[in-house]
């Protein structure tokens, strides 16, 4: 009975941790969109020709009751930026008219959870990536050169 015990606990961690790992399950209408560096290299398009590192993460707090989209760098001591007058249909969902915070983020449009980037509005230039790979590169262990976008 112990050994059932045991495998049960251990599939359900193993479920949660790849869910966490996967940020399959976040917050309600919140994502989180882990970026990466190049160090001592170039990006040429999304790979980088030298030692990827980890970036910024750009956090994200939809209100659909608000129509707006809150937004914030982690760690930043900085105020968090707002948009409003926002198409909301969920926290991975949105669209929200440029403003003049929009030069302090990555985006004001996600879909499917993916920051959609706009070349015609002037905003920080990013490479996505994976949450758990952004936790290695945290640990400074290395995973390859090759961003998501």
């Amino acid at each position: 009975m112990a050994r059932t015990w045991l495998f049960v606990l251990v599939l359900f961690s193993g479920i949660a941790l790849f869910a966490w790992a996967t940020d399959s399950i976040t917050a309600e209408g919140e994502r989180t969109v882990y970026t990466a560096g190049c160090e001592q290299g170039v990006w040429k398009g999304s790979e980088c020709t030298e030692r990827l590192v980890a970036s910024h993460r750009y956090r994200f707090r939809a209100l659909k009751a608000h129509d707006e989209v809150l937004f914030w760098k982690v760690g930043d001591k900085g105020p968090s930026g707002k948009y409003t007058g926002c198409k909301v249909d969920g926290g991975r969902n949105w669209l929200c008219p440029p403003n003049a915070d929009a030069a302090r983020t990555i985006t004001h449009e996600m879909v499917h959870g993916r920051p959609v980037p706009d070349p015609k509005v002037a905003m920080l230039e990013f490479h996505e990536i994976r949450k758990w790979q952004w936790g290695l590169l945290r640990l400074g262990i290395p995973i390859g050169s090759d961003a998501l976008n």
